[in-house]
């Protein structure tokens, strides 16, 4: 074979690899015009804006999946010179031909920069691919940045659709998360299109080590960080949901009650320090009506409904849900109302009961606990379980009508407060025993 002839073929087997490695490049663009977003160029002209020659501007319209973004090219035509149709200056002028090549050349670029996102696997946005054309660098979206964001809207809605306690719950959280990013990524923020199923549980296991969370605990930080991913999700600032895989299961807490004995023995203990009596009797009327601590620290006069037939009935609504709250007042929460009628913290801030912080009330209540020789975790919320369980279900009161003052709106959440004391099983059983 002569060194012509060698060459040849060389070089036809040089163009055959050199047509192969182009065909996979168009084949790999092509599906990833197919598999991540489709893209459409639109140029047009607003000829309700005309400029001060006579001019209207001509503008590009990028679409990427049905979300548009737009921008001037930098040229100005005549109105009747423009063409809807064929979405090009008309006419053989030398200012038509520059309009009309410009645009050739712009449509070139931006289909140019279109493949270089999609062969570099970034995000592909109509905003993306215009900054792209623009030679503007994209601006990442942070996390924290996000997440303070959605804090500070919530803190503006409070009182209005978020509780104080609801803001704070989201502030703790992100306290948690710049944590968790100066610990273990030594960042103060990252995008948010980093977050991934690992970053979720990265921040499971900081809550339950660092922190000492339990699993419910951790579990509900997460789900509201998990708010947040879904803004990013909805805004498409992330590609994949890292919670697709995420299981959210709590674990079964008996957070307990008081029975009769203790409710009688916490009402009769004598106590000589008046902070812990003010606490006693603000949990005893909880236990009486069921009412949380919110509820019951902002409990005002205007919340005592009279009825025809004298009884005296608490009308509100939960500051966790917003749900109506109808509860008949029976003769021991009445008589302690009566008591704190004249207090001067009562008639200052206008409320039927002094209460201290919840901090300081649960504080106070375990003192009691130990005054009063009761080997239980007393909390505000035991009161609730105390009220359903102990006054309202095991005295023969239908669980429908515990779920209706409690303000729950399904009964199913009630049945996370019912038991069933041996006394109550006993009293129903007795017709059965006597027949057999």
């Amino acid at each position: 074979m002569n060194l012509g002839a060698f060459a040849l073929i060389y070089s036809r087997l040089h163009f055959q690899k050199r047509l192969i490695f182009h065909s996979f490049k168009l084949l790999k663009l092509e599906v990833f015009m197919s598999t991540r977003a489709s893209m459409s160029l639109l140029f047009f002209v607003r000829k309700t804006r005309v400029l001060k020659s006579g001019e209207v501007s001509v503008q590009l319209r990028i679409t990427v999946s049905g979300k548009s973004s737009e921008v001037s090219i930098g040229m100005n035509v005549k109105p009747e010179l423009w063409s809807d149709v064929s979405c090009k200056a008309m006419g053989t002028t030398k200012k038509a031909k520059i309009i009309n090549s410009h645009i050739d050349h712009i449509q070139s670029e931006v289909y140019e920069h279109y493949r270089i996102l999609a062969l570099e696997d970034k995000d592909i946005t109509a905003i993306a691919i215009k900054n792209a054309w623009l030679g503007i660098e994209e601006k990442p979206i942070m996390l924290v940045e996000v997440f303070q964001e959605h804090n500070d809207n919530v803190k503006k809605l409070i009182g209005i659709d978020f509780a104080q306690a609801t803001h704070q719950r989201y502030e703790t959280t992100l306290s948690h998360i710049k944590e968790l990013l100066i610990d273990v990524y030594g960042e103060k923020d990252i995008p948010i299109n980093n977050v991934d199923y690992k970053f979720i549980a990265e921040l499971e296991l900081h809550l339950k080590t660092k922190r000492k969370c339990c699993h419910n605990t951790a579990t509900k930080y997460i789900k509201n960080f998990k708010k947040i991913i879904r803004i990013a999700k909805a805004n498409d600032w992330i590609k994949l949901d890292p919670f697709a895989n995420h299981k959210f299961k709590l674990q079964k807490v008996d957070r307990g009650y008081l029975t009769e004995s203790e409710i009688e023995t916490i009402k009769n203990k004598d106590i000589a320090i008046e902070r812990l009596n003010i606490v006693r009797d603000a949990f005893l009327f909880a236990c009486y009506t069921g009412l949380a601590y919110s509820d019951l620290k902002k409990l005002a006069p205007n919340n005592l409904i009279e009825k025809g037939n004298g009884s005296i009935w608490v009308y509100t609504k939960r500051t966790k849900t917003g749900t109506e709250c109808h509860i008949p007042l029976i003769g021991a929460a009445l008589l302690l109302l009566k008591k704190y009628q004249k207090h001067p913290y009562c008639i200052e801030n206008k409320v039927l009961l002094p209460i201290y912080s919840n901090q300081k009330t649960n504080a106070y209540l375990k003192e009691i606990g130990t005054i009063c020789g009761i080997d239980k975790n007393l909390s505000s919320h035991l009161a609730r379980h105390t009220f359903a369980t102990t006054i309202t279900l095991n005295n023969n009161v239908p669980i429908e009508t515990v779920s209706k003052m409690l303000g729950h709106s399904s009964i199913n959440m009630t049945k996370i407060y019912a038991r069933l004391l041996d006394k109550k099983v006993e009293n129903d059983m007795a017709q059965l025993m006597d027949k057999y």
